[in-house]
Order: structure tokens, then sequence, then C-alpha cells
């Protein structure tokens, strides 16, 4: 924690003196056109939250289970699981199309795809048709999960970074929500088009990107990476300083990422997929990195998420409208609690942000049992009522840290160089432990109902212990002095001393200019 503290001191010397306090993203018009662009990105959470609902959604709706014979047990799980496998099969190939082709294009890429299986959904007539559009859709969300977020908090005005990149992850419930409410309303159509509105609905987010994300800018540190370094200069002075490139945030931006990426570079080390568990600090960040995976599925919210309505039978809960509602309600619940923590990042930090979750869901999964149980043993009302109520509670604390900060805190202690690599693993982590739950989850709902639920218990009181010892604060830093602080003051120390040696009277491109050249433009 020490070295936190160190890091943060040349931090405050370093880029937060030359933010202009007049400089707000409501009263500067590139600033207002840079978060239109990081919101293009940020809506793929959205198209992956509308997924993680629908299914939930089309299990309560009886025309869908009458037209593909309601799926149970092995089926089911099946159905809930092929669009992780089918991201599984993409993990191989996310990083290299994210480092290779850009952030950008990949994302591009991916949307294409998921619009691909989108239509195949929509138009499914058997079940096996719809597995199919399902395994193509976690396909192409992987390679757009993979790029997005690298893309936001690479692009973000320093500022407001942190709470941008929370962002990304708390929007999933903007697509819950909808698909949540779209299903509630379909509900009352008296054919198909109940359950193919929506599916033709998930590719809303898609076709915005797919029209829309090959015109913005890409990545500086990108462009970095690939020596377009007068390219990532004007993108940076175009976005964070009205196109001036001698503006001192900019040039500290620039010359940090040039140096960290540099240092990267020189490090043996620091590149390729061993480079993951080489050193002390990569192997401390990977432990955090797949804990926290694991957790965001592993905290008693699978049970809500994917089989809610195998909860609501074993409380007394069975009207399909009743159903729907409380899963439309808890969706704009859920999306309240993540945006306001996403906004508290910087203002209260990650590591109390962390502890406070896991110490509430704790709390709250350990009440949701005992009143389960004692609707099982007693069908006390009162009890099934009180476990609504609880559900409620747990997800504002998961909220806190396990929407907003999984995938913020992922990819910021990440070098550049380890960034996609690193965040690939935090994907297919998350995809290994929701194939997991969607198997074992049902089945063991059936064989023990309420009692599963004390093996989360237990599980939550593991997850206190391990945020309270391995979480570091990383409150205030830069995104490559939040890297810099695994690998000791040595790493720091090199990053600081390089960040102002670069000359920008140095820097060539194609272009051959420091004049701006419009985002578009950006992509040779």
């Amino acid at each position: 924690m020490g070295g936190g503290a160190a890091i943060a001191g040349h931090v405050n010397e370093g880029y937060l003196q030359y933010v202009n306090p007049a400089r707000k993203w409501y009263n500067n018009r590139r600033l207002m056109a840079l978060n239109a662009w990081i919101v293009l990105y940020l809506i793929t959470s959205s198209t992956n939250g509308y997924d993680g609902s629908l299914m939930n959604s089309f299990e309560s709706l009886d025309i869908w289970n009458d037209y593909f014979g309601t799926p149970k047990g092995g089926r089911l799980g099946l159905l809930n699981a092929i669009q992780n496998i089918g991201s599984l099969a993409a993990y191989p190939f996310a990083p290299y199309l994210s480092d290779g082709l850009g952030r950008r294009l990949t994302v591009w890429i991916g949307a294409t795809i998921m619009l691909a299986g989108v239509a195949v959904q929509a138009a499914a007539n058997r079940l096996n048709m719809f597995y199919a559009a399902r395994f193509v859709i976690g396909f192409g969300l992987t390679f757009a999960t993979n790029s997005a977020p690298m893309f936001v908090t690479e692009i973000a005005y320093p500022p407001y970074r942190p709470q941008l990149t929370a962002l990304y992850n708390s929007l999933w419930y903007s697509g819950n929500i909808v698909a949540s409410w779209t299903c509630f309303g379909t509900e009352f159509i008296n054919n198909n088009w109940s359950w193919r509105i929506p599916s033709i609905l998930q590719g809303m987010p898609s076709v915005f990107q797919f029209f829309l994300v090959l015109w913005g800018p890409e990545s500086p540190r990108w462009l970095v990476s690939k020596g377009k370094e007068a390219a990532a200069l004007r993108t940076l002075a175009h976005y964070h300083a009205d196109g001036d490139e001698q503006d001192p945030l900019v040039l500290y931006e620039f010359n940090e990422i040039k140096a960290g990426i540099d240092l990267d570079r020189t490090v043996a080390s620091n590149v390729g997929w061993s480079a993951l568990w080489s050193t002390p600090g990569n192997r401390r960040r990977m432990l955090i990195i797949i804990s926290i995976a694991f957790f965001s599925q592993w905290s008693g919210n699978g049970l809500v998420s994917y089989y809610l309505n195998a909860v609501f039978d074993t409380i007394g809960i069975t009207n399909k409208t009743i159903q729907l509602l409380i899963t439309a309600i808890l969706a704009i619940w859920n999306l309240f609690w993540a945006v306001f923590a996403s906004f508290c990042v910087e203002r209260i930090g990650r590591r109390v942000l962390f502890i406070t979750s896991t110490l509430g869901m704790l709390l709250f999964f350990i009440l949701q049992t005992i009143c389960s149980a004692q609707y099982a043993m007693h069908k006390n009302d009162a009890a099934a009522h009180a476990v609504i109520a609880f559900i409620f509670l747990f997800y504002a604390f998961y909220d806190l840290a396990f929407t907003p900060l999984i995938v913020s805190y992922t990819v910021e202690i990440l070098p550049y160089s380890l960034r996609a690599k690193g965040f690939n693993v935090f994907n297919f982590s998350v995809s290994l432990s929701i194939i997991f739950n969607q198997y074992v989850n049902p089945i063991a709902l059936d064989a023990i109902g309420w009692k599963y639920y004390i093996v989360y218990c237990c599980w939550l009181a593991f997850e206190f212990a391990f945020v309270y010892v391995f979480i570091v604060e990383t409150k205030g830093l830069s995104l490559e002095e939040t890297a810099a602080l695994f690998d000791g003051e040595e790493a720091t120390r090199a990053l600081g001393n390089a960040t102002h040696e670069i000359r920008v009277d140095d820097l060539h491109d194609e272009k051959g200019s420091g004049s701006y050249t419009p985002p578009n433009e950006l992509k040779a």
C-alpha cells in the first residue's frame, strides 16, 4: 500500500495540475463529441445485458415455451449456456484482432457477426436453429466486448476515465431493462411475435456500431503501439485540448503513453501470453482478475440472473405476469445502483467499494436463505415476500462493485502490452463461471431447493476475505501509473523519468504534419 501512496503523489504532480478546470463535458463541444463516440462503445455492454435477461424472460412466455417444446433440464441448460460457449470459441482470436487490427475495427467485426446471429434467432423455427443463433451471437460478442472497454479507458478524458470505464459494465442493465420490459409488453401478443420482436431488438446496439464506429477515432495508445505517434497526438489534442498539440495535459498524456509502451518493449517478460504469470506483479494481477471474474458470477447472483423463475417457484410465486414484472423492476433497480457506484469510484475508492459490496451481499444472502427456508418448511407467505425484498437489497450491494468495477479495475491494472490478453482471460473466466452456473444451478435447485443457498453463503464469506486481503486501491492514478503500481518502484521510477523526455517536434508519421486530421482519416 505504501507503493500506491507514492505513485499517487507522483500523479498529483503530473496530469492533474494540467487539467483545465473550465473544460467540462457539458460545455466543450469536442468533449461532447468524444463522449458520444465513447457511448457508441459503452452500448456493447447493453447488448450483453439484453441477452442475459432475454432467456429469463422467454422462459416466462407461454408462447415461446409452446413453440420450442418447453425446454427442461439439459436442454434448458444448453440453451442458456450456448451463447457463452460461442464466446469461448472466439477467445483465442479476440486479443490478436484487438491488438492487430485496432479497437475500432474489432468492435465493428463483432457487431457484424452479432447482427447475423440476431437475424437467425429472430427467424428461428426450431430449437436447433435457436441454439445456432445464440452461438453466433456469443462468438461476435467476444470481439466487441474485448475491445470496447479498452477503447473507452484508453481514449477518455483523464478526469472522466474511471467513471466512464465503470459505466461500461453498469450499462449491462440498460440492455437488461429493455429486454425485460419488452418481453413484459409482448407477453400480451398472442402469437410468435411475442418473442420474435424482442429477438430483433437485441440487434439495435450492433446496428449503430455497424454504421458509425468506423467513422470514429482510434485508441491513441493503439496508434502509438503501431508507430503512428503523430496520429495519436492529433487524436489526444483534438478531443482533450481543442486541437492544441502543445497543451501541457496532452503532452503529459502522450509522453506517458509513449514511455509506458516503450518500457514494455524493452522488457522481454512484458510481452506474450507467458508474461501474464512471468513476474510477481503479473501473477498478482492475474490472481485478482481471475478471482473477481468468478466472483462476479458465483456470488448468488447467477440464481437471479439466469434462473429467477426457478427461484420464484421455490417461494410460491408462479404467476408469469408477476414474474416478468418483478424481473423488469429489478433491472431498473440494478441500473440505478450500478450507475450510482460508477460515479463514486474516484470519490470513495475501489477497495472500499469492493469490501462494502461483499459484506452487504453476505448479510442479505444469509437473510434470503433463512426466509427461503421458512417458506419451504412452513409455507409462510410473509417469508416469501421477504425473499423478494432481500433479493433487491442483495443486488444493491452487488452493484456497488461487481457491476461497475470488475471490467474497469481489470483494464486499468493491466499494462498496455498485456491489456488485450489479460482482459481476454477475464472474459474467458466469466464465461466459464457462467457455463458452470447454467448447468449446475438448475440441477441443484431441483435436487435440494433452498439448501443450495447455503453453499453461496459460505462462498460469499470467502469472497469477503479475499477482497479484503488482495484488492489494491487505485484511486487517483493515471492509467499507466495504475498498471505500474503492481510492478514495484523501479518500473514506476522509469515511467516517471521518461514521461517528459519525448519532444513533439521529433514525431513523424505517414501524414508528415502535426496538424489535426479528422478521426475517420486516422485509420492508416
